[in-house]
């Protein structure tokens, strides 16, 4: 007998997301609606809705590091953190294999999704467009970079912990925009919200998150004498 996968996305957000203090509407509904089995690989499928890091990391391996589906209660966290309006435009930093570029999509007016490995960059922009995610644009380039033809950003959402923030993202943020971040290293990471105002970019402190790292934001060892 087969997987039931719209009573295991409805007991995902019921027990997993509303009990750790989600509460948005719009939030809620996009994890009822988006379809999380399509964007799992298929030799994880029946793993879709647990409440864990799914890896998806291309086989073979990605020199730049593993990487992983956010499991779905941080990830709902962060996502209302991020207070993403209609008409808001969004850039996914890291966006693998599309999942929370496609919860985006239902929140926002347009997603620009970052990936720097062309793989899931691939695989993500043909699973989007197939189940109908039209104002998803899939894009690849350097993550540390941020996406200057687009920018600025109402929301930059950065889908994994990093070490370091570059500065240069803030610059990409529109005035009034928002960045959502989980920052530091394993349970001592915090989910930090900045917010533009008047060029000025100043951070608030969300929550506690222990989320997988995104490759290419660890510090740079530096050189002792």
């Amino acid at each position: 007998m087969g997987i039931d996968y719209e009573l295991a996305r409805t007991k995902m957000v019921d027990n997993q997301i509303r009990t750790t203090d989600v509460t948005s509407h719009p939030v809620l509904r996009a994890f009822l609606t988006v379809s999380r089995e399509d964007f799992v690989p298929a030799r994880y499928r029946a793993l879709a809705y647990s409440d864990a890091d799914i890896p998806v990391t291309p086989e073979g391996g990605d020199a730049r590091g593993p990487r992983y589906l956010m499991q779905p209660s941080p990830l709902a966290k962060l996502l209302q953190l991020s207070d993403v309006k209609p008409d808001d435009v969004v850039l996914d930093v890291g966006c693998g294999v599309g999942y929370v570029s496609a919860l985006l999509s239902l929140l926002a007016s347009s997603v620009v999704a970052l990936e720097s490995d062309e793989t899931l960059a691939t695989e993500a922009a043909e699973t989007l467009s197939r189940l109908g995610y039209d104002n998803v644009a899939v894009v690849t380039g350097d993550l540390t970079k941020g996406y200057k033809p687009e920018a600025p950003y109402d929301v930059i959402f950065i889908g994994g912990a990093v070490e370091v923030l570059p500065k240069s993202y803030f610059e990409q943020l529109r005035d009034g925009g928002r960045l959502v971040v989980v920052e530091g290293h394993g349970n001592a990471s915090r989910a930090n919200l900045y917010v533009r105002e008047g060029g000025i970019t100043s951070p608030r402190h969300g929550f506690n998150a222990s989320v997988k790292p995104l490759p290419g934001f660890e510090k740079q060892e530096a050189f002792v004498f």
